[in-house]
Formats: C-alpha cells, structure tokens, sequence
C-alpha cells in the first residue's frame, strides 16, 4: 500500500508548504513568490527532460489544461493566505475532501464503501462544528455593511471575498487531483510534473506581461523561502504523481488521505504565527481526521 503512504507524505508536505508560502509573502509580492517559486521548481525538474517526450497531442492539451487549473487556484490560495489565519485556511482548506470526493464518484465511477461515506460524514461534519463555532447560526453576517467571516476572537475577522477565494481554490484543485488520476493513465510521473510545470510558468509569465507587473526578481530570489517552498513542492508532487501510478488508488481516499496537512497548519498557527482559537480548530480537525481514519482503515 505505498500509495497511502506517499498520499500521506503529500499531505503533510502540503500543509507545510501553507506555512512557507505565508512566511514568504512577508518579504514579497503575492506575484513575485508565485512565478519565482514556479519557475525555481521547473527548473528543478528539468533534469527529466529526456524522459519527458512522447506525449501525444490530445494529452498534452489536457496537461495544459490542468495547469490553467492549478495556475488560477494558487492565485486564489495565495491571496487567501496572506490575508486569513493561517490555521483558518487549513480548515477551509478541508472543504476540498467534498469536491473531490464528489468528483471521483461522478467522472471516476468509483464506488464509494460505507466506511468511506461514513469518513466523508465526520469530515463534514468537522466543518460545519467549525462554521457553527464561527457566527453561530450563519457564517457570514452583515457588519458595518459589509460582509465577514466572524469568528469568537476579533483578530479572525476574514473577508467574504478571501473566504470564496479559499474555497475557489479548494474546488479547482479537485478538478486538478481528478484530473491527475485520468493523465496519469497515459503519461509518466515525470512526464506530468515536466509539462505541467512548463506551463504553470508559461501561464504566470504571460500574465505578468500582459498585466504589466513588476517583479522584483532579486529580492524574490534572495528570498530563502521561496526556495523551500519549490524543493518541497516538487518532492510532495512527485510522491502524488507516483500514488496516482498505483492501480490500486482512489481518488476519493487519496482525498482524505490528503487533508492530514491541516494538522500541521493548525499547530503553525498556534506556535509561528501566534493565532487564537486553537483548541477548538484542533477539536474540529480531530472530528475531520477521524472520518479520514474510518475511510482508510476500515475500507
């Protein structure tokens, strides 16, 4: 069962990966870690190169169409980020086991087990206790005529456009994990992570032209962070990419499996960052964890 764990690592290497993109917007533009870190990864990955030919037209436009994909969620993530607690973006970010999970039992025909639809229940309920605990009966409230996530400490107050910028991310992101299990049938791992890349880059690079932005190359390349950020990036990516190899995975519970980053996030809130709330947002990822626990163990 190498694919759970791999699942598994990904998923820590994700939630570590909220930490570092949060520390290096401290330093630089939202646009200037996002390319930087993009084009530092493909970089990394280029050694790949000769083996990454010999992908037929038809896959390579989806290749290109998942990264359009993955190229729009992150500017979401990324903005949604520097703007909330980083603890109330991992929460958020388990929203995500819905899409997906609906995803794979839709385009994927996979059948889902009890064990799995009762995980999928813990998991949401894990984020409805959240939602209650943050404005009682309703999320958003109106105040000062404008609408805000409220939540029991003051210093939480979130946007209702950051909020859907999160949640935006998380859908489009389980677009692009559905998508990674159908491509991975015709293309290597590193085939996927070599294009995939090359055209995250090309994406960010047009935009940037096309917007006219200035990007402090330097300064975001002395940023250390962002450097963390992209080994680690490609090394969670490899270890998904070669999960979705195994015949054996689903992407229902590689979703699951995927969310045990809000741990990580979580604790960072309460230790780097300093962040309210904290033993609540545990309580609320132990429900989720469980239901995780269930749909793996049980299945």
């Amino acid at each position: 069962m190498l694919w759970i764990w791999l699942t598994l690592l990904y998923g820590v290497i994700k939630g570590t990966r909220e930490i570092i993109k949060k520390k290096s917007m401290e330093k630089n533009t939202i646009l200037e870690v996002l390319f930087v870190y993009t084009l530092l990864s493909f970089l990394m990955v280029t050694p790949g190169v000769t083996k990454a030919g010999g992908v037929d037209a038809p896959t390579m436009f989806w290749i290109a169409v998942k990264s359009f994909v993955i190229f729009v969620a992150w500017i979401f993530s990324f903005k949604a980020i520097k703007k909330m607690p980083i603890s109330l973006y991992g929460l958020l970010d388990l929203s995500r086991v819905i899409f997906s999970t609906l995803m794979g039992v839709i385009f994927l025909r996979e059948a889902m087990s009890f064990w799995q639809t009762v995980g999928l229940v813990f998991v949401c309920a894990g984020l409805l206790l959240y939602r209650y605990q943050t404005g009682g009966k309703c999320l958003f409230r109106k105040k000062n005529g404008s609408d805000e996530l409220l939540t029991k400490e003051p210093a939480e107050k979130v946007g209702f456009k950051i909020v859907c910028f999160a949640l935006l991310s998380c859908l489009l992101n389980g677009v692009s994990g559905t998508m990674d299990k159908v491509l991975m049938l015709k293309v290597s791992s590193t085939q996927l992570q070599f294009w995939y890349m090359l055209f995250l880059v090309l994406f960010y690079l047009v935009y940037i032209v096309v917007t006219k932005t200035k990007i402090r190359l330097r300064s975001a390349l002395k940023n250390y962070w962002i450097w963390i950020l992209s080994l680690i990036f490609v090394i969670g990516d490899k270890a998904l990419f070669i999960a979705n190899q195994s015949a054996d995975s689903k992407v229902t519970i590689m979703t699951l499996l995927k969310q045990a980053g809000c741990i990580v996030t979580i604790l960072a809130g309460k230790f780097i960052f300093k962040e309210k709330n904290i033993g609540y947002k545990l309580f609320c990822a132990g429900v989720i964890i469980t239901g995780i626990v269930l749909s793996v163990a049980m299945k």
